[in-house]
């Protein structure tokens, strides 16, 4: 009788951990097919001079916090440390959308958000602060940690 105990002891553990396992199997396939139209967004502003510090600025108070509300995902920020790259005038980062028809979504509202432009234009009281904006959209390759 006691060897009946436990081996259905042992039988409802593996059952339990098999099922744990299952299951968060299950989880991450659904994860990964959520996200396979995905994209990051890389992004390089370049300010006019001096204007480095505003923008760091409004991105730090305002930007990545309004990016987040209309459902882009900040990645990172990034500003270069090679002065062939503009470090006293150049931001990089990278944001993701849920899909390509996503990030079109996403920036039209927020371009058309009452707070951003109140924001756009406050901080740029003393003069505009970005002089180009380039945008790379990219899919994340199977063997990235961000697939």
């Amino acid at each position: 009788m006691l060897r009946n105990k436990r081996f259905g002891l042992i039988l409802l553990t593996v059952a339990f951990i098999g099922g744990f396992v299952f299951g968060n199997l299950l989880q991450t396939q659904e994860i990964v097919s959520a996200q396979s139209d995905r994209v990051f967004e890389l992004r390089t502003y370049t300010t006019n001079d001096g204007k480095l510090p505003n923008l760091l600025t409004r991105f730090r108070d305002h930007t990545t916090r309004i990016f987040e509300k209309h459902g882009m995902t900040n990645v990172g920020y990034w500003v270069p440390e090679d002065a062939k790259d503009h470090p006293a005038s150049t931001l990089i980062y990278v944001i993701s959308h849920d899909s390509r028809d996503a990030a079109t979504e996403n920036w039209q509202a927020f371009r058309d958000d009452p707070e951003w432009k109140q924001v756009a234009e406050e901080s740029q009281r003393d003069g505009r602060i970005v002089a180009n904006v380039e945008s790379v959209f990219m899919t994340a390759t199977d063997f990235s940690r961000l697939h």
